[in-house]
């Protein structure tokens, strides 16, 4: 049995924050007024501070010597410096799932995922979608077994999120071509071709 905490109050105002900024309701380069947000949660102003902290360290967030924090910025450098570290992390991880599996029992969750994204793609549900693609990288955290790689990915998360949100508004499909993707990756596992 393990044990998870529940969220902190910072943990929950940063992903309130988060998902705002994700879905563009807070634009890049927009302003975050830390006491605007305390009287709109009914929160502490310290809370928040450590809301943008984790904000901050998730690249939604960057926060200005004597202007506070802004939304962080998606040129399209950015978005293609993004992509370019998690397709390496999603290479580590699909390299560690093709060495370290054993029974295909192993390899059930991804064939679920698979079909969540066929299910999500057919009712052209983008969160769901999204959420999706994430759950075939914590599938693979297991067999990685490096806390560090999980942690560093699971920071890359949100801003990820940002962008395959914004991508798949604009062309859906890019939803066909990461499933596309997948079926290949998953055909490499099962091939145990690294």
């Amino acid at each position: 049995m393990t044990f998870k905490a529940p969220d902190s109050l910072a943990e929950q105002i940063a992903h309130h924050l988060a998902e705002r900024i994700i879905r563009g309701e807070l634009k890049e380069r927009e302003r975050i007024q830390e006491q605007k947000v305390t009287q709109t949660l009914n929160v502490s102003r310290g809370s928040v501070r450590e809301a943008l902290l984790i904000l901050e360290r998730r690249h939604l967030v960057n926060i200005l010597p004597r202007r506070g924090a802004q939304v962080s910025e998606l040129s399209p450098q950015h978005v293609e410096s993004l992509y370019a570290l998690i397709v390496q992390l999603y290479i580590l991880l699909a390299e560690s799932v093709a060495r370290r599996w054993r029974s295909e029992a192993e390899l059930a969750p991804f064939l679920v995922i698979q079909q969540r994204l066929l299910n999500n793609l057919a009712q052209s549900d983008i969160d769901g979608f999204v959420e999706a693609s994430f759950d075939i990288m914590r599938a693979a955290f297991p067999f990685a077994n490096n806390p560090y790689l999980q942690e560093t990915v699971e920071n890359l998360l949100p801003a990820v999120s940002r962008a395959y949100h914004l991508a798949l508004e604009r062309r859906k499909a890019e939803m066909h071509q990461f499933l596309g993707s997948f079926a290949q990756l998953l055909q490499a596992v099962l091939a145990r071709d690294e």
